[in-house]
């Protein structure tokens, strides 16, 4: 796959915001780490290694943006484009509490399925591992959460949170 496209990691780098200076060096790093971790990947077709190889550019990326703060200028101008709107901020904090007593009330295998999809990150796999279920049961009881919530009286009144499209 690397082969058929050298640049492609490089390409997915500068997406993911590394500096067109450092996307080389972001690719090169990626690429070792995905030579390393080989041995992990489950599939070898094009659907699960560029999601897998993804992944890796992702977590190099983060890597990069860690070592590499931004300068002073680049943090002044993110403090001026993010202006707080106090009414904004206050919608959103009772949004915030709206939702979080919404999740309290769903069913608790439904809550702890959902926490653990939303909050932790955890995969179906490692969901079903903590029940006791298959991967298929805990991508249902996610689902089912996620609509319940979509149902509830107090949420449904609400608009969509900030970075979430409307449903």
């Amino acid at each position: 796959m690397l082969t058929a496209e050298p640049h492609r990691l490089r390409r997915r780098s500068i997406s993911l915001g590394v500096r067109r200076d450092d996307a080389d060096d972001a690719a090169q790093i990626a690429a070792m780490r995905a030579w390393r971790s080989i041995d992990g990947l489950e599939r070898a077709d094009a659907g699960t290694m560029c999601a897998w190889l993804d992944v890796i550019a992702r977590r190099t990326a983060i890597d990069l943006a860690r070592r590499n703060p931004p300068t002073d200028g680049e943090v002044e101008c993110e403090r001026l484009r993010a202006r707080h709107d106090v009414e904004h901020e206050a919608e959103l904090q009772a949004q915030l509490v709206t939702v979080l007593r919404s999740i309290g009330e769903l069913q608790p295998e439904l809550r702890d399925a959902l926490l653990m999809s939303a909050v932790d990150g955890k995969s179906a796999g490692e969901i079903a591992e903590r029940f006791g279920i298959t991967p298929a049961a805990a991508r249902q009881r996610v689902a089912r959460a996620r609509r319940a919530l979509k149902q509830h009286p107090r949420v449904a009144d609400t608009s969509s949170l900030p970075g979430r499209p409307a449903a």
